[in-house]
């Protein structure tokens, strides 16, 4: 198997320290992802306070899976050409202006634009995609493997420490109060995101001895590359499962029945279980192919979630699917960005790693729009799980004809 470019051993391009740099990014990452993954917990109250069915609230969160979606790809070229930090703090201000607008949006426009629009170009912003794109730049080459792993599993810890917290503060203090407290917790990625400015013009570099692209060369090289187009088909599927849940799986739980407490721990268990997925993947991902880590993630998902709904629902088994999907969340991201910058090289990593989430995230978008319409429609979300079965099954067979080599022109200059 080849080496990944971003597995060799290189000189640091940032002035702080690896240690520093990757705990910094870790932070970042738990706390823009936290949020996001405790939104399923706003859809009932919502709903209900303001007499609205649930295609409104999955309408939002769709067009915020959307957006953020379209909007990595411009996040990353910004953010490749100028630097990282200028994107992240700017990203997190108008998450944070985002999330505290929707603790007032008492008509579905508003909801749309707060927890759609401006939540989900904020995303696009200073989520730990971006965070995973400048670990490639400022961390010296044998620091990378770690790190990819590590900074997705922070974002895991992010979801296993927020929805439980939500839960309680929704039953304490109520949804509007805590929707203003997870908005103020962004303000901490200002300070954090400091520690990933690249130093001078490391950021303009390319892969050494390799010829210069320009962005539009490079986007032309990504698309005519099968493998690349594989790899984007396949991300399609982890969007729709991963957004589905976190929007649904309360309102799910509690539809047959479940506790309110269950919907929160599941979603939490989800989180800390993908922090252990995360770091093995990241592990694996460069010991072994990264098609066959992809493949085997994407059909243990179809497994997961065809045993969820063929057996009797308890809290015992909503947790242990939870578990089980949580191996499985996250853990796609590390070997999907590992894969971009072998056969890329690191130069406009972010931007085409931003292509790739742009599929995950429209993939996301219907997963979750698709939930809050066929139950408005049938009064189940069975139609849903059915197609994340599917789904699942077709990403597995999708990543297997993958190439893990770099471009033609990257291994002549190797």
């Amino acid at each position: 198997m080849s080496a990944s470019p971003s597995a060799q051993p290189s000189a640091p391009a940032s002035r702080f320290s690896p240690e520093l740099v990757l705990v910094c990014g870790c932070l970042i990452g738990l706390i823009t992802f936290g949020p996001r993954a405790a939104v399923g917990l706003f859809q009932i109250p919502m709903s209900t306070e303001y007499g609205w069915s649930r295609e409104v609230f999955s309408l939002a969160i769709a067009v915020q899976n959307l957006l953020w979606g379209v909007g990595q790809p411009f996040a990353g070229a910004v953010a490749d050409r100028f630097g990282t930090t200028r994107v992240l703090i700017g990203g997190a201000i108008l998450y944070g202006l985002g999330q505290a607008l929707m603790a007032y949006a008492a008509t579905p426009s508003m909801m749309t634009l707060s927890a759609g629009v401006m939540i989900g170009f904020g995303l696009a912003g200073c989520s730990f995609n971006l965070v995973l794109a400048a670990f490639t730049k400022v961390l010296p080459g044998e620091w990378r493997g770690l790190a990819l792993g590590a900074g997705t599993a922070a974002g895991s810890f992010g979801q296993f420490l927020f929805p439980p917290i939500g839960s309680i503060l929704i039953e304490s203090v109520g949804w509007h109060q805590t929707t203003v407290i997870f908005a103020s917790t962004l303000l901490l990625v200002l300070p954090l995101s400091l520690t990933l400015a690249t130093r001078g013009s490391a950021s303009q570099a390319g892969t050494a001895g390799a010829p210069q692209q320009s962005m539009k060369q490079a986007l032309a090289e990504a698309f005519r590359h099968r493998s690349y187009v594989l790899l984007v088909l396949g991300f399609f599927t982890c969007g729709f499962q991963l957004a589905f849940i976190t929007s649904h799986m309360p309102a799910y739980l509690r539809d047959i029945g479940m506790p309110a407490w269950v919907g929160g721990w599941t979603l939490a268990t989800i989180g800390l279980a993908n922090a252990v997925g995360s770091l093995t993947a990241g592990y694996l991902s460069s010991r072994m192919p990264k098609r066959w880590i992809l493949s085997a993630i994407y059909l243990g998902r179809a497994v997961a979630v065809f045993v969820f709904i063929m057996v009797p629902a308890t809290p015992t088994t909503a947790i242990l699917f939870g578990v089980a999907m949580g191996l499985l969340w996250l853990s796609t991201v590390p070997p999907t960005s590992s894969l971009v910058a072998q056969m890329f090289g690191p130069r406009y990593v972010a931007t085409l790693y931003g292509f790739a989430f742009f599929s995950h995230q429209l993939g996301g978008f219907l997963g979750v729009w698709l939930g809050g319409v066929l139950y408005e429609q049938s009064g189940s979300y069975m139609i849903v799980w059915w197609l994340s079965v599917a789904l699942g099954v077709a990403s597995a067979l999708i990543n297997l004809p993958i190439r893990e080599q770099p471009v033609a022109r990257l291994a002549a200059a190797a």
